[in-house]
């Protein structure tokens, strides 16, 4: 699959997905959000992706959000151009939020705006040493998009997301860490290759686990104990149903290692 603003392959069960606007610090303009649905689509229906990577081209930034001197362009039309292009991101969100395959972000230098949003959805994130994150959406007077005010406060609490959305200070790489909003930060030199190690590991997971995982994640923000623990019993019942869950038991018991083929 090609795509005007993303570059896009697969290789050993993982699918790496760069945003591919440099010069515009990869913002996000109205063909980058058509070319995340689709590839959100392949990555969620394509058996063979096991895991997916998400990063920006270049050192200077992972994205800078969206691309507001496109928008300008549209003038009285902005607002509708605006809600086009947020409804065809947050379809590309949602796929990637509830997807089997993990989804890891690597964030190379500036995450901002829908660039810092990105980073509230992924299941897992890296960030460079000299990477940062800053809101940035009330400094254009606009409100967060991109999953920003679902995620985001769950991770690192409303009282600290509040003060990043209404100061819009940038926050580095090490205090991102300390909040909980990246696993781990690495030197941008080894940052890909950790990535990559990180997303084969995954990509040789129980697929259909790691995707009952998410549900469950996602669902313990809404529902009660009980409800909660009902939807376990379930996914635990449904896991053991499958291939990769009786051959996870099966080596278990017989002191083996476990092969999984994310069936």
């Amino acid at each position: 699959m090609k795509f005007k603003t993303i570059n896009f392959k697969v290789e050993n069960g993982v699918a790496f997905i760069e945003l591919n606007r440099p010069k515009q610090y990869n913002s996000l303009n109205s063909t980058m959000a058509e070319d995340l649905f689709k590839v959100s689509l392949e990555c969620d229906d394509n058996p063979e992706i096991r895991s997916v990577l998400l990063t920006g081209a270049g050192e200077k930034a992972f994205c800078a959000g969206g691309d507001l001197h496109s928008f300008y362009e549209y003038g009285s039309k902005m607002p509708a151009h605006l809600k086009e292009v947020t409804t065809i991101l947050h379809g590309a969100i949602s796929r990637f939020s509830r997807m089997n395959a993990p989804l890891i972000v690597a964030v190379n230098g500036v995450a901002a705006g829908a660039g810092f949003s990105f980073v509230g959805f992924a299941d897992f994130v890296l960030a460079s040493s000299n990477s940062s994150f800053i809101s940035a959406y009330s400094k254009a007077g606009l409100t967060p998009d991109g999953s920003s005010t679902y995620f985001l406060p769950r991770i690192i609490g409303s009282r600290r997301y509040m003060e990043l959305v209404l100061t819009n200070r940038v926050l580095s790489a090490k205090e991102a860490l300390e909040w909980g909003l990246v696993n781990s930060v690495v030197d941008l030199k080894n940052l890909k290759s950790e990535a990559i190690k990180l997303a084969e590991q995954l990509a040789k997971g129980p697929s259909l686990a790691f995707g009952k995982l998410k549900n469950l994640v996602h669902n313990s923000f809404l529902d009660s104990l009980e409800g909660q623990m009902e939807f376990e019993a379930r996914m635990i019942a449904e896991s053991a149903k499958t291939t990769d869950g009786k051959n996870g038991i099966d080596a278990f018991v017989n002191k083996k290692n476990a092969f999984f083929e994310g069936e």
